[in-house]
């Protein structure tokens, strides 16, 4: 075993062990491919947040105040998240991605997530706000264990959170729209966007925290 190996556990080794098989020439890809989607495959929806202008903010206010936003996030958030059987996957910088087992229950989630940060502001200067976009997608994704995910809905909904939402936005593909049925309180909102993985998005229409 080489110590590229030494250093993989579990579900991440069996992949990369696959992929290597993979590159070999003459490989069965079809084969392989269907082995690996029938170890790591299934069906979730993926949440993906960002903070809008944090960027701006780091360079503006510096790192201790980069550390101070990561910190709030994670507690006002988070417990947020458990209290809708969202599973964290993994926080980079200001982004959290989040799986959840139904589209309903992250665009719940995402709901209730945007009310806590509206009402924080309420009570906070603009550089201290936290102001909060999320893209959902569903559909069938590898997943790594704890580790990653990937698949087209992930990537669909990385771009409507990070890349489209503007604060206090929910942004969903069509998938995950589409799984959550009729939801109280909720609505949708088509918009005249595409993104990788995604040709149809809406945006939630829900009544924001007073």
């Amino acid at each position: 075993m080489s110590d590229f190996d030494d250093r993989l556990k579990g579900s991440e080794t069996r992949l990369w062990r696959l992929i290597d098989e993979r590159l070999r020439p003459g490989a069965d890809v079809r084969a392989i491919d269907a082995r690996i989607w029938d170890l790591f495959g299934d069906t979730w929806a993926v949440m993906f947040t960002d903070l809008s202008g944090f960027s701006r903010q780091v360079a503006k206010f510096g790192i201790i105040h980069f550390l101070q936003v990561i910190h709030e996030q994670k507690r006002l958030l988070l417990p947020i998240v458990a209290s809708h059987d969202g599973i964290l996957i993994k926080i980079e910088a200001d982004s959290f991605l989040i799986l959840f087992r139904r589209a309903a229950g992250a665009i719940a989630c995402a709901v209730e997530m945007q009310r806590a940060c509206q009402q924080l502001n309420q009570r906070r200067v603009p550089e201290e706000q936290v102001l909060l976009c999320v893209g959902i997608g569903h559909g069938r994704i590898l997943r790594i264990g704890d580790i990653d995910v990937f698949g087209a809905e992930v990537n669909a909904a990385s771009k409507l959170g990070e890349d489209t939402a503007k604060a206090n936005e929910i942004l969903v593909t069509a998938a995950a729209r589409a799984d959550c049925g009729d939801l109280v309180g909720v609505g949708f909102e088509e918009l005249s966007v595409e993104v990788p993985g995604s040709q149809q998005n809406f945006r939630v229409i829900y009544e924001p925290a007073t």
